[in-house]
């Protein structure tokens, strides 16, 4: 997808005057209703402002009627604050949404009456097209829906879905057929069978998703809204009986006035957790746009949350941790044979073989031997290609039958004809797989000539983001289909705390069920129709978008760029999302406190003259330090709109260090804070002329 939208929306006027639109369209009681603790705050500006208007109007009271006003604004700017705050959150999904619309054009699609390419065209408007219809895309043809290749090989343009330039390959068969809709076919020709209705896209999801308008709540954030909820209940609770307390504390000292509405107003709305309440929503809005930049498609907010309490990674090797081309790197003959010939019938067998692995053969015999490469028509050579039957590859010639393959394929080949193997070939290729390399022998008839190794080249940097991970109570687990010794060189030289050699869908899945009996959260990533069982059991499941659409439709997060390294930056993204949530309600919950003490001894000075030993401040007046708490509780969610839609800097380190620093921070931070603001604001006030 297109990345120009990752500007910093605080810095785009237009996205703020939209978003300080929206702010007052959310005053709407049906949507504040959602966010209890912003409801409440909302009701209580109302009756204040009819309050107010009661008192200009002429209504007696001993509240003044500037000051029952100035609180008024007050609650309804704290109100208007938070709905500005999620609006920006709201805006910038709006804008990655735009982008995304921007890719889907209403084309005219080829509508096949059967899955063939010369069966007959409609052309069908590609909102018209539902699941199993087939169409056929042609070079220059925008891909009308998301399917599947039934038929046919093209290289697509999916730079406008996923931002990358280079073209890929799209074929039936195999897991590389899924095709989304938006892209462009280049050259070449596609059948295929569309396996979604309108509005049931990948991209229709995605812009659901990052608009927020269908975004659920997940678990952990109807907790804290409950948690919240309940003690905005207490504080109402409190705030609404210091009323008849504070008549029977006067008559009972004979000293002071009761509690004014307007007094008491204030005094809950500096006591309820307005803060975290009216960040919130950005918080889990923003959550699922940082997933979305990272070209993540999550299909529910609960996954990115998930992603953050996951402690178990299953990690295929190949494009994972290791580059996945195996080159050759070394030629270890047999005894009696030197390395020049074993190089040489090396080549030979490689000529004709387009894998890397073959390719990288010819290369290092010309680097090693200055062996050149041969013409392949002057060899009159009959080439032998490769089989998942027979396992090897070679060549014929001259009388020569030269073929290289896996160990127990190339010693049956010698044994057939008539041939020994050699006791230090056996050795040789244990030492290789020990070493995490791949043995690949190579024979002449019957005679063994050596072995070729085979690396597979672990990418560097990968074990200290294990490391990282580690620190973090991550338990890196490697899924190869290699054998059990290759598997634990590779383990031992990536730095991952386990793995599973020889891997099959059945291994997959039982493994991911017995960590998640032992009460982990496992995350892994997959491609294949294969992958599907274990994808749909995993906690955190990342299918790739290259891959097949039973892989997508198990996985309950879709990586658009296809990179199977993409897990680490999602566990990132998860783990930044649940640190911000509780570094606010850490920061938010400590400032409450301390607003305690500009307004309890304002509230009730003037009745117990011993709280004013609380106004540590000394601000000029019971007036001046209530309107000063309460503008403060207004500005400071304001002040962290960014930090919200940011998110905290994400640290791998372990949950017990993170909630020490967590504490230290924001939570010393949220207590010291609110005493030189309200105090700034208090002076401001006074020289006002506010008494």
């Amino acid at each position: 997808m297109s990345h120009d939208t990752q500007a910093g929306i605080l810095g785009d006027p237009a996205a703020i005057l939209r978003a300080a639109g929206e702010a007052f369209v959310k005053l709407d009681p049906r949507r504040m209703i959602l966010s209890p603790v912003m409801f409440t705050i909302e009701v209580g500006a109302v009756l204040i402002t009819m309050l107010a208007v009661a008192r200009a109007a002429g209504q007696p009271g001993a509240e003044h009627p500037a000051f029952i006003a100035a609180v008024a604004v007050g609650l309804w700017a704290t109100v208007i604050f938070a709905n500005f705050a999620e609006a920006m959150a709201e805006g910038r999904g709006r804008a990655q949404a735009d982008a995304l619309r921007r890719t889907r054009s209403d084309t005219l699609a080829k509508r096949l009456a059967a899955p063939q390419r010369d069966a007959a065209i409609e052309q069908t408007p590609s909102t018209q097209l539902r699941r199993d219809d087939y169409v056929l895309i042609e070079a220059g043809d925008i891909v009308p829906g998301d399917g599947e290749v039934v038929d046919g090989v093209a290289t697509v343009d999916e730079s406008a879905i996923t931002g990358e330039s280079a073209p890929v390959i799209r074929e039936s068969g195999g897991d590389r057929n899924t095709v989304t809709g938006g892209t462009r076919v280049l050259s070449d020709w596609l059948v295929v069978r569309i396996t979604a209705n309108p509005g049931e896209s990948f991209l229709d999801k995605m812009i659901s998703m990052v608009e927020g308008a269908k975004r659920q709540k997940t678990p952990n954030e109807i907790a804290l809204d409950i948690l919240l909820a309940g003690l905005t209940l207490v504080f109402l609770v409190v705030t609404a009986t210091l009323l008849p307390y504070s008549i029977y504390a006067v008559s009972a000292a004979g000293r002071g006035e009761p509690l004014g509405l307007a007094v008491l107003a204030a005094l809950f709305v500096c006591l309820a957790p307005t803060t975290i309440g009216g960040l919130l929503p950005a918080i889990g809005i923003a959550g699922i746009d940082r997933m979305v930049r990272a070209n993540v498609l999550a299909t529910s907010g609960r996954a990115v949350e998930a992603a953050g309490d996951v402690d178990v990674l299953l990690l295929d090797k190949t494009g994972t941790i290791t580059f996945g081309n195996r080159q050759a790197s070394t030629f270890l003959p047999a005894t009696g044979v030197s390395e020049h010939d074993l190089a040489d019938a090396a080549q030979l067998a490689s000529l004709a073989d387009e894998t890397p692995e073959g390719r990288s053969i010819v290369v290092l015999a010309k680097e090693r031997h200055g062996i050149r490469s041969r013409d392949i028509e002057s060899l009159n050579a009959e080439f032998v290609p490769f089989t998942a039957q027979t396992r090897m590859s070679g060549v014929d010639f001259d009388g020569r039958s030269i073929r290289k393959g896996a160990r127990d394929t190339i010693v049956k080949h010698v044994l057939t004809a008539g041939g020994t193997v050699p006791p230090e070939v056996h050795r040789i290729c244990d030492d290789v797989a020990k070493a995490g390399a791949t043995p690949l022998v190579v024979a002449d008839g019957a005679t063994v000539l050596g072995v070729i190794e085979l690396k597979d080249i672990v990418k560097g940097g990968i074990a200290e983001r294990f490391q990282e991970l580690r620190a973090m109570g991550i338990r890196t687990v490697m899924i190869t289909g290699d054998n059990p010794l290759t598997a634990a060189a590779i383990a031992a030289e990536a730095g991952v705390d386990d793995f599973l050699a020889e891997a099959t869908p059945e291994a997959k899945l039982a493994m991911i069920r017995r960590y998640q009996q032992e009460g982990h959260l496992v995350a892994m990533t997959g491609d294949g129709t294969n992958d599907a069982p274990a994808l749909a059991q995993a906690d955190v499941a990342v299918a790739m978008n290259s891959g097949t659409q039973a892989a997508k439709e198990a996985g309950n997060m879709v990586d658009l760029d296809s990179n199977p390294t993409k897990l680490l930056e999602i566990v990132a993204v998860g783990k930044q999302l649940l640190m911000t949530r509780g570094s606010l309600t850490t920061f938010s919950l400590a400032n409450d406190i301390s607003k305690y003490f500009a307004i309890v001894p304002a509230a009730f000075g003037s009745i117990y003259p011993q709280l004013k030993s609380l106004d540590v401040m000394r601000l000029h007046s019971p007036t001046t330090a209530v309107l000063a708490a309460v503008a403060f509780n207004a500005f400071v969610i304001v002040g962290l709109v960014p930090m919200a839609l940011k998110g905290v800097k994400y640290r791998p380190l372990p949950a017990a260090v993170l909630l020490q620093q967590n504490l230290l921070v924001w939570g010393l931070g949220g207590l010291l804070l609110p005493f030189p603001c309200i105090k700034l604001l208090d002076m401001l006030l006074a020289a006002c002329g506010v008494n």
